[in-house]
Order: structure tokens, then C-alpha cells, then sequence
């Protein structure tokens, strides 16, 4: 018989066999640091694209990434900066900690003012982008409509003012809904029925002709017997496969999508200056263009000898259009070239030194990194010109030898909710990173043989619980980890 060992009496009771637990600042707050730490390798121009293509399994970690996400989605840009400042303001609360500040000490009441911008109606959706290969990025130009890599269907090619039905099913003759069974006992009776298929088709692309219609759009297979009559009637016929391809379009034209081959009323129907079909290197395009400036919905037409080079403009069209869609939101704009960051760890140094408790130094040091203290000696500099009452002097990078000058002068400013949600978002994920004592890794469950030839593999599972102060358990997050925070 075998001898039963009982767990030791505790917390690791509660525990099944083969988990791991772990306590304390050695064990568990240093080991979440220092995995944020590794997150800044993947900064780059456009972190935000980056990271969302790791799927990141350390959960400490991947608070910071979900920070950059928020930031991604609420400016459009700043993604690196959350990324940077949340690894920064956790390695120097490590130092705090090893010199004998508590996690309470370090985490003081760092309220950011909550705003409600006035929303604008700008929307970043209504600005499209289509990537074609061929010719130089000079190439690249802006219309008012829509851009689809798609070709025709028909031999109708052109259309000038066009009446646009756009409908959402395939463009084939009617199905009925029940299902039924046709005799057919002589070639009389088999011509007669293919007959009467083509009548019905006809008269149904007939009726669609009647209204006015000369360009339908559908978003399901077209069918050869149908495509034939919208020749015959001199109906362009574009296919598009995407859902929200189709409305986006109706909102570029003004149509209503229509879920059954029906003839669309005058209020159904949309208008377009022109829709063609145009070549773009060996890519075949359907444009649909407005004259006027006023439509809903452009399209910016990117040019490019390789795709990777198309890629990045993209992504520059895509900062431009956020920081576009910042401003119509709020104003308010801020110095550049580290003016703000530099001010900013001005007054915060100043608050630290009238704090009388322990906070202080948690204050100071998150203004340390606020102004990138540490970098060199121009950012030296440029700190003491801010001593000196010149708030909105910044860091010259025009120059040949690095210098400093007045931002406002130089017309270098920085949109200020960026700089809001930017600090807010990486301070919030820094201390809710901090506020972890505990790890628990888990034995996973039987399964596959993980794969052969890598070394230093751990078996186990990670998953952490968050405690508060009381121990007070919170419910499983959605990610799978049971975390629970400090008060």
C-alpha cells in the first residue's frame, strides 16, 4: 500500500497536485517586471501592428499590450510610447522597491482628470485606402468615392451619371422557396421550360432597366443567363464579395441594399458621377467617383514599386487621418519635441517636493521618467532651460549639432489628448502590473506531446491571482487567469 504524504497546511493545500505557487516581491513582482521589460524589443515606427500579430501569454505582459490597443483605438498613434513609458515607470519602481519602499508607498492616488471631448463626426472609416502595384508612390492620388479591384461583369465598361441598385443577394433568377419536381417527357417539353426560364430572366432584368438602373451591384455569383440580358440593356454589372464592402459603397452613393432582385424605387437607388473600369499597372479596378468634394466616403489610391513600401504609407495615411480625427475632437494642441514631457516632469518633481510622505519618491521617480532624464546631456540641457520658465522650449532635431529652441516659434506641435491618453493608459497598466504578489502555475492537462528538440521548455502552465490586501478573490477573468488587485 502507499503511503498518502499530506500537503502542508496553507495556502498550497487548496492547490492540485503538481502546481506551483508563488509569493512575494522576488518570486512574483520582479519576474512581471522584468517580462513587461522584454516588450519594449517589438517598438518600432508602428508598434501597434506589431504586437498585435504575437499572441502574448504572460498576462502582466499583456496588460501593456492591451494599453497600447487602447491607445491604438481612441488616437491612432502613440501605441509606442505606452509600450516605452509602462516598461520604464516598472523598472524604476523596481528600484524603489529594492532600496525597502512597500507596494503601498509606490502606489499612490495618481488621478489623470477624466474628459468628455466634444465628439466630432468625423470617422477614420470614411477614408479608405487601396494598394496598387505598380508605377512610384508620386503616382498616388485621392479621389471622392470608391476604388474596388474588381472587374466588370458584363461588356458595359463606362457609365456617366449613373443610377446605382446595389443589391445584397446573387443577380440570378428567381429561386422559389419551396422545392418541387418538374416531368419532362418530350424535347417539346424541355424547350418550353428553358424558354420560359429565359422569359422570366428577361423580363426581371427588363423591369430593373424600366427604373432608370444602369449599374447594379451585387454581392453574391452572377448568373451567365442573367448577365446576358443586363448586356442586352446596356446595365454595368459589378460584383463585390464583401459585406462591408457593400456598404460602404451605399453610403458613397446614397443606395439602399436590397435583398432581393426586385426593380428599386427612385429613393432606392443611388447616383454617382461616374463609375468605370480603369487599369492601374496590371490591376484591374472598378472606380466609382463623385466630381463634388462633398461625398461621404474617399479613396486614397497608393502607388508602389514593392508592397512592403506600400505598407507604410498606408500606415502614414493612417496616422494622418487619426491625428485628423483627434482634432475635431479636442482642439487643443501642446508644444513638440519633448516640451511637454519636460514641463510636465518640472511641475511633478515640484508636487513630489511637498509631499511629506514616503509617496515622494515614487512622485520623483515618475517624473524621472516623464522627462527621460536619464537619455543625455542636450535633454539635460533642455530640463534646465524649463527651470528657467521657458515652457514650450523643445529639443531642435534640424540642427546640425542637437540643440534647443521654442516649439511654437518653429510650428512643431503635438495634438494634447495623444499625450493624455498615452500617459494615462501606461501609468494605469504600470500599476495594475504592481499590484501583483502572487503566481500560481498550474499543471496543465493530458494532451498532445509537446514538440521535440527545444530546449529549456517548461511544462507548466503560468496563471496568477491577483490579491487584494484581505485576500478577497475576484471571478475568473476572460482570459482564464483568477486576478484580484490591491486597494
Amino acid at each position: 500500500m502507499a503511503l498518502h504524504v499530506p500537503k502542508a497546511p496553507g495556502f498550497a493545500q487548496m492547490l492540485k497536485g503538481g502546481a506551483k505557487h508563488f509569493l512575494g516581491l522576488e518570486e512574483a513582482v520582479y519576474i512581471n517586471i522584468q517580462a513587461c521589460k522584454e516588450l519594449k524589443l517589438f517598438v518600432t515606427n508602428d508598434a501597434a501592428t506589431i504586437l498585435r500579430e504575437p499572441e502574448v501569454q504572460h498576462p502582466a505582459a499583456n496588460m501593456i499590450v492591451m494599453a497600447s490597443h487602447v491607445q491604438e483605438q481612441e488616437v491612432g498613434d502613440g501605441a509606442n510610447f505606452v509600450l516605452v513609458f509602462a516598461g520604464a515607470l516598472l523598472e524604476l519602481a523596481k528600484e524603489l522597491l529594492r532600496i525597502g519602499l512597500s507596494l503601498s508607498e509606490i502606489l499612490p492616488d495618481l488621478a489623470c482628470v477624466s474628459i468628455f471631448p466634444d465628439s466630432g463626426n468625423f470617422n477614420v472609416d470614411n477614408i479608405r485606402a487601396c494598394k496598387i502595384l505598380g508605377s512610384g508612390i508620386y503616382s498616388s492620388s485621392v479621389l471622392h468615392g470608391m476604388v474596388f479591384k474588381k472587374e466588370t461583369e458584363g461588356d458595359v465598361t463606362s457609365v456617366k451619371d449613373a443610377k446605382i441598385a446595389v443589391y445584397s443577394c446573387p443577380f440570378d433568377g428567381l429561386i422559389t422557396e419551396t422545392k418541387g419536381t418538374v416531368l419532362i417527357k418530350t424535347a417539346e417539353d424541355l424547350m418550353n421550360f428553358g424558354k420560359g426560364e429565359e422569359n422570366l430572366t428577361d423580363a426581371q432584368v427588363k423591369a430593373m432597366a424600366a427604373t432608370g438602373a444602369d449599374v447594379i451591384v451585387t454581392g453574391g455569383k452572377v448568373a451567365d443567363m442573367a448577365l446576358r440580358y443586363a448586356n442586352k440593356y446596356n446595365i454595368m454589372l459589378v460584383r463585390l464579395n464583401s459585406k462591408w464592402a457593400l456598404r460602404r459603397l451605399c453610403k458613397t452613393v446614397g443606395a439602399t441594399a436590397l435583398p432581393r432582385l426586385t426593380p428599386p424605387v427612385l429613393e432606392e437607388m443611388g447616383n454617382c458621377d461616374s463609375v468605370c473600369l480603369s487599369e492601374g499597372g496590371d490591376t484591374q479596378v472598378a472606380v466609382f467617383k463623385h466630381e463634388k468634394e462633398d461625398g461621404a466616403i474617399s479613396t486614397t489610391v497608393l502607388r508602389g514599386s514593392v508592397d512592403n513600401l506600400m505598407d507604410d504609407i498606408e500606415r502614414a495615411v493612417d496616422d494622418g487621418v487619426n491625428t485628423f480625427k483627434v482634432l475635431t475632437r479636442v482642439t487643443h494642441l501642446v508644444p513638440g519635441g519633448g516640451a511637454t514631457e519636460i514641463e510636465l516632469a518640472k511641475q511633478i518633481t515640484s508636487y513630489g517636493e511637498i509631499c511629506p510622505r514616503l509617496e515622494q519618491y515614487a512622485i520623483k521617480k515618475f517624473a524621472e521618467e516623464n522627462s527621460a532624464v536619464k537619455a543625455n546631456d542636450v535633454v539635460s540641457k533642455l530640463y534646465a532651460v524649463h527651470q528657467e520658465g521657458n515652457t514650450n522650449v523643445g529639443l531642435d532635431m534640424e540642427a546640425e549639432v542637437l540643440a534647443v529652441k521654442d516649439m511654437l516659434e518653429a510650428d512643431i506641435l503635438d495634438f494634447y489628448l495623444g499625450k493624455y491618453w498615452a500617459i494615462k493608459s501606461a501609468t494605469n497598466a504600470a500599476v495594475t502590473v504592481l499590484r501583483v504578489d502572487q503566481i500560481i502555475m498550474a499543471k496543465p492537462a493530458g494532451g498532445p506531446t509537446p514538440p521535440s528538440g527545444k530546449k529549456d521548455r517548461d511544462d507548466d502552465q503560468m496563471t496568477e491571482r491577483l490579491f487584494l490586501n484581505d485576500r478577497e478573490r475576484y471571478p475568473t477573468s476572460a482570459s482564464g487567469f483568477h486576478m484580484c488587485m490591491h486597494g
